[in-house]
């Protein structure tokens, strides 16, 4: 009986040992799994994107927004003008300069060469399409006052007249931070440039293009350079309008230029800040910081853009 029962207790001893090394195995798989996880979390894509009041673009996107709401600066057109530019061209192509569309139709805005808009390699290019847009859009009466949907309606002649209202919102954030009329609003999370060898050459293309304002390079130290626009002097406080488009337009386009920091005022929008992984939702994104000694420090209606902090 005694045997017996030590046979019992020895079994049950294994038992237990089995149970617990078990639960070591399975811990430290559990464990495993944590640290696995989490290494994924850390590798995570930067999820990039533009934001401006509360809504979110693709880099892309943006740039193209840029070229939009430059085109109404130039032509000293109302911010709202920009607004019904960025809605119409959201509606028709997601705001990118397709080749295909429905019959005919190409490009950002959707023109057909057939009727008249220009050949395809034209309606296909940003900047030809946008001007011939608000070439047409200017000869309508009263556009400034009408509803965003009903001034795109009679420039584009769609089959869904009503469609373009569901980006109105949108598109009078963004035409309100690139006409600068909301200062430090427009802030892209980017992923570091790859090559910022030619960052002050395609700078000062795109704002000369963009905005149609003179930029100059100069020398910034240790080997870099920067871009300076220097507004000239208006009436009252547009020049520091001025500047907020230029700095919104540089970091709009930073995508493209591979521009890494815009400094105005006593603001700066620093590229390096927005290189982590974002959260699921993508509300991480940087803002305009102030500046510090460190910055460059430019002058009432100065914007300068460099390739990143020196």
């Amino acid at each position: 009986m005694a045997t017996r029962n030590r046979t019992r207790g020895s079994r049950a001893a294994r038992a237990l040992a089995w149970v617990l090394v078990l639960a070591v195995v399975a811990g430290a798989g559990i464990g495993g799994v944590v640290l696995l996880l989490r290494s994924l979390e850390t590798a995570r894509p930067l999820a990039q994107g533009c934001f401006a009041g509360g809504y979110r673009l693709d880099p892309d996107q943006t740039a193209n927004a840029a070229l939009i709401v430059g085109t109404t600066v130039q032509r000293g057109l109302p911010a709202r003008a920009g607004t019904i530019g960025i809605a119409t061209a959201m509606q028709e192509s997601r705001m990118r300069p397709i080749d295909y569309g429905d019959r005919d139709s190409l490009g950002m805005f959707q023109q057909r060469p057939s009727q008249g808009w220009g050949t395809p390699e034209q309606v296909q290019d940003p900047v030809y399409a946008t001007e011939t847009f608000f070439d047409h859009l200017v000869e309508v009466p009263g556009y400034t006052e009408m509803e965003v949907t009903e001034a795109a309606q009679a420039v584009q002649r769609s089959g869904f007249p009503d469609a373009y209202a569901q980006h109105e919102e949108m598109a009078r954030a963004f035409a309100s931070a690139l006409t600068g009329w909301s200062e430090a609003e427009l802030t892209c999370r980017l992923a570091p440039a790859q090559d910022t060898a030619g960052v002050p050459e395609a700078v000062v293309e795109r704002l000369g293009r963009d905005l149609d304002v003179t930029a100059s390079i100069r020398p910034a130290g240790a080997g870099e350079r920067e871009v300076v626009v220097t507004l000239a002097a208006q009436a009252g406080d547009d020049v520091d309008r001025l500047a907020w488009a230029v700095a919104h337009a540089a970091v709009a386009a930073a995508s493209e230029t591979g521009a890494g920091q815009v400094t105005v005022g006593s603001r700066v929008w620093d590229r390096t800040l927005a290189t982590g992984p974002s959260s699921p939702t993508g509300t991480d994104h940087p803002t305009w910081r102030p500046r510090t000694g460190a910055d460059p420090m430019p002058a009432r209606g100065e914007v300068v853009i460099s390739a990143g902090r020196r």
